[in-house]
């Protein structure tokens, strides 16, 4: 299914007949129009999809080394020490 957005905000869609018909009956008994019955369905997972995408999971070890080198960063190396300097060093 291919989409198109619009800067109205209008998405089309293109859907066979048949799909486009089981959409239609559903919302009907939900007594809603088929806009709404599509937002209403995919929002939470567009949502939800979102959310777990940006989600970052550690293990427990991994989770505990984030901690431990927040706590005790290790010395910066001294390539960058100079490459800061460069960069910031007063002309």
């Amino acid at each position: 299914m291919a989409r198109i957005v619009t800067e109205s905000g209008r998405i089309e869609l293109r859907l066979r007949p048949e799909e486009k018909a089981t959409l239609a009956r559903a919302a009907t008994l939900k007594r809603l129009d088929l806009t709404g019955y599509i937002l209403r369905n995919v929002l939470p997972q567009a949502e939800a999809d979102i959310a777990e995408d940006e989600r970052l999971t550690l293990s427990e070890r991994d989770s505990l080394r984030v901690l431990d080198l927040l706590e005790n960063p290790p010395p910066a190396p001294k390539r960058l020490i100079r490459a800061a300097k460069a960069r910031f060093t007063l002309r």
